[in-house]
C-alpha cells in the first residue's frame, strides 16, 4: 500500500480537489467496503452490484446504483479536517461508515428495482415525488418510524422512510421484531421490506445505470471552496438568548455562597469544551443541524464572555445539565419554530 504525504491545510490554495489524487483503493474504506459486501450476501442481495465512489457527501443519484461517498473519509487528515471546519463527520469510524452505507444501499435497492412505482411502497412510505425539503419537522420517537441514522432522518421524505427501514432490516444481529413490537407502523414496513428482499433475492435489477454526481475526479474546486460553500451563516441570534444564558449560570450560584477556597469558572469555557459532544447529541435527539448548533454554542460563548458570566467550580456538573438542557431547548424551538426565541405574534390574542 502506497504511503501519501499527510496534507497540509496551509497548502489548500486553489489546488482543485480532483488533483489530490483521492481514491478508494489502498485506503481504510476499502476494507470497510468488503465488509459491507459480505453484509449483502448474507442478508441475499446477490444479483444487485453497487459502484462505490468518492464524491462531496453521502448519497445515491435518483435512477442509479453508485453509491457517493464523502472524499474526506478516504485520508485521515482530511477527515481530521473536516472534523476542524464543520464540527461533524458522518462516518467518523468503521462502523459508523457502514451504517452510512446502509442506509445508502437502501436507495440503491429502490432504484434498481423501482419499488417506488409499487403501491404497496407508495401506500406504506408515500409518493417518491413529495417536495424533498433539507429542513424538516419532525417528531421526535414517533411510533411510524424506525430509527437509524441521527436526527429522526426516516421523517425527512418517503426514499428516506424507506432507506432507513431497508438499513434497520439489514443491519447485522439487529432483532428488529423485538425492537418495534410495540409500534406496529414501523414494524409493518419492516415487515414489507423482509417480504419483498425475499422475492427480490434472485431477481436481476431494472436499473443497473452508475451515473457517477460530482465524482471526486471533476471536483475543479478547492478544498477552501468546498467549506466556504458549507458554512452556515449566523441567524436568529436574538437579544432573548443573553437573558435564557444569563439565567442558566445565575441559577447555579456565585462562589462565595458555597465557601472558601472555591474559583470562579468561566461560562464561555465550558460551553467551548462542550461544542462536539452537544453538536452530535442534539442533532441526534432534536434534528436540528450540527452545523447551527455549532454556531449557537459559538454566539453563547461569546454572549458568556462578554457578560463576564462565571459558575462555582462546585457546581461543574450542574452547570453542564443546565447548559445542555438551554441548547436542547433552543434547538427544539428552532426545529418547531423557526427561531431560537420566537417572537410573540402581535395579532396573537
Amino acid at each position: 500500500m502506497s504511503q501519501q504525504p499527510p496534507f497540509q491545510e496551509a497548502t489548500l490554495g486553489s489546488t482543485p480537489i480532483r488533483d489530490l489524487g483521492l481514491t478508494i483503493a489502498g485506503t481504510r474504506l476499502e476494507p470497510t467496503l468488503a465488509e459491507f459486501q459480505n453484509e449483502l450476501e448474507r442478508v441475499g442481495i446477490r444479483r444487485l452490484r453497487p459502484r462505490f465512489y468518492l464524491s462531496t457527501e453521502w448519497g445515491v443519484p435518483f435512477g442509479s446504483v453508485a453509491i457517493a461517498i464523502p472524499f474526506y473519509l478516504a485520508r485521515p487528515d482530511l477527515t481530521a479536517l473536516h472534523a476542524e471546519r464543520i464540527g461533524h463527520v458522518e462516518g467518523f469510524n468503521r462502523a459508523d461508515i457502514l451504517r452510512y452505507l446502509r442506509h445508502e444501499m437502501g436507495h440503491v435497492v429502490n432504484y434498481a428495482y423501482r419499488l417506488y412505482e409499487e403501491p404497496e411502497w407508495v401506500q406504506r412510505f408515500g409518493p417518491i415525488t413529495r417536495p424533498y425539503l433539507e429542513e424538516y419537522h419532525l417528531e421526535p420517537f414517533s411510533p411510524d418510524y424506525v430509527s437509524h441514522l441521527p436526527g429522526w432522518y426516516a421523517q425527512k421524505h418517503p426514499d428516506e422512510d424507506w432507506a432507513e427501514t431497508f438499513a434497520v432490516w439489514m443491519t447485522p444481529g439487529r432483532d428488529w421484531h423485538k425492537t418495534y413490537a410495540r409500534r406496529p407502523q414501523a414494524l409493518s414496513k419492516l415487515d414489507y421490506c423482509d417480504r419483498t428482499m425475499a422475492a427480490l433475492a434472485d431477481r436481476d435489477p431494472v436499473v443497473t445505470a452508475a451515473e457517477l454526481d460530482e465524482d471526486v475526479g471533476d471536483l475543479a474546486y478547492s478544498l477552501e471552496q468546498y467549506y466556504r460553500n458549507l458554512a452556515f451563516e449566523p441567524k436568529d441570534f436574538t437579544p432573548g438568548l443573553d437573558d435564557a444564558l444569563r439565567a442558566t449560570f445565575e441559577d447555579l450560584g456565585r462562589p462565595e455562597e458555597g465557601g472558601a477556597g472555591l474559583a470562579d469558572r468561566p461560562a464561555s469555557a465550558l460551553i467551548r469544551r462542550l461544542e462536539r459532544e452537544l453538536m452530535a447529541n442534539v442533532y441526534r435527539w432534536t434534528g436540528h443541524f450540527p452545523e447551527r448548533t455549532r454556531l449557537l454554542l459559538r454566539h453563547l460563548a461569546e454572549r458568556a464572555d462578554k457578560s463576564g458570566l462565571v459558575y462555582p467550580e462546585s457546581s461543574e456538573a450542574q452547570a453542564v445539565v443546565a447548559v445542555t438542557a438551554l441548547v436542547t431547548a433552543l434547538a427544539m424551538n428552532h426545529v418547531y419554530r423557526g427561531a431560537y426565541v420566537p417572537e410573540r405574534d402581535p395579532k396573537a390574542p
